[in-house]
């Protein structure tokens, strides 16, 4: 066995449960838009030296995998899919929301993207991540997505990203300011 099958030479795919779609199709889109997120969560992931935050990061590498899986899922397989995107995912988020934004500081400015290795990375994951929700969102109107929890956990997953990448460099800005200089 192979993973080259040469299926999709032509610009066919499948969905779950087998219906061959355009490589264009807007679950395509979706569903790649999620893997491609998955990949910069694991940068992220990779760069980061922050253990809190890599534990939480896995978690929605983990949960990315559920949002794919109903995305790439036509409507009437949905009932089929064993888990699916649901409030205690985004009540998650939402407690991870509120411990960060209790930090002093964390809200008081937008940041500029790069300050640090992983918290650029969290910040491409978060772009990602609104571009992702674009893409469930095109999906949803078209009548293919009746799963609005999956519009709301993308959404506050590229809060929560946002918050983790400003979480990161504050506590690498507090920790080079508690060390003595160097000469």
């Amino acid at each position: 066995m192979s993973i080259a099958t040469k299926q999709g030479d032509g610009g066919q795919t499948r969905l779950m449960y087998g219906e061959a779609v355009s490589k264009a199709d807007l679950q395509v889109e979706a569903y790649g838009t999620v893997d491609e997120l998955n990949a910069f969560l694991g940068v992220a992931r990779a760069t980061c030296d922050d253990e809190w935050i890599n534990r939480i990061l896995e978690r929605l590498q983990r949960e990315s995998f559920v949002v794919g899986a109903e995305l790439a899922t036509p409507v009437e397989h949905l009932p089929r899919l064993k888990t699916r995107v649901d409030g205690a995912m985004i009540g998650a988020m939402d407690n991870e929301v509120a411990e960060i934004e209790a930090m002093p500081n964390i809200l008081g400015d937008w940041a500029l993207p790069g300050a640090t290795p992983a918290g650029a990375a969290l910040d491409v994951a978060r772009v990602v991540c609104r571009r992702a929700e674009r893409c469930a969102v095109r999906l949803r109107d078209a009548g293919h997505l009746p799963n609005e929890e999956v519009l709301r956990y993308l959404n506050r997953m590229s809060d929560l990203l946002w918050l983790l990448g400003r979480r990161y460099e504050t506590t690498r800005d507090i920790n080079a300011a508690l060390r003595p200089e160097r000469s």
